[in-house]
């Protein structure tokens, strides 16, 4: 339990660092062009390569603590034995197209790199983006199945991940 814990806090941290590093970029290249007419090589490369890497290390992170946008309509409504089984059938989807989209993330990297792909101004590698990115997509996969196992095994899960919030 402890050692998942230190692995979800990394993700986190790796993440939060990512979108730290675009948001100093996209500082640094802003005010370079508006006051000295100059941009830095490949940042714009850069930043949207980057972006996607934070997307899918915090998907990792929001899966695993059950903190994405959800419609509650129905569950409100069910008791909870009937909760506890919608979030394992959501849980179990939401795995499965996170394994083919980490199956075919996959793929585009081993593609990337076959083909050669490069950013404009400095020639840089763009299949080690989309890898750092599947690595944070994989570990979606992971933490998914960690939390599809625990709903499985516990029942008060359901309830502790999916409190009923009013507008106050």
């Amino acid at each position: 339990m402890r050692n998942l814990d230190t692995l979800v806090d990394g993700i986190e941290r790796t993440a939060a660092i990512f979108l730290a590093a675009i948001t100093a970029l996209m500082f640094v290249s802003v005010f370079l062009r508006y006051l000295f007419s100059w941009s830095i090589p490949d940042s714009y490369d850069f930043m949207r390569l980057v972006l996607g890497v934070v997307i899918l290390w915090g998907l990792a992170s929001v899966s695993y603590h059950g903190e994405h946008i959800t419609v509650e309509l129905l569950w409100g409504f069910l008791p909870s034995a009937a909760r506890r089984a919608l979030d394992v059938l959501a849980t179990a989807v939401t795995l499965i197209a996170m394994g083919f989209f980490a199956w075919m993330m996959g793929s585009k990297v081993l593609s990337t790199r076959t083909d050669n792909v490069l950013t404009y101004d400095l020639q840089l590698p763009v299949w080690i983006y989309y890898l750092v990115a599947w690595i944070g997509l994989a570990a979606a996969v992971l933490l998914l199945t960690v939390r599809l196992g625990r709903l499985i095994m516990r029942t008060d899960l359901s309830e502790e991940t999916h409190p009923i919030r009013t507008a106050e």
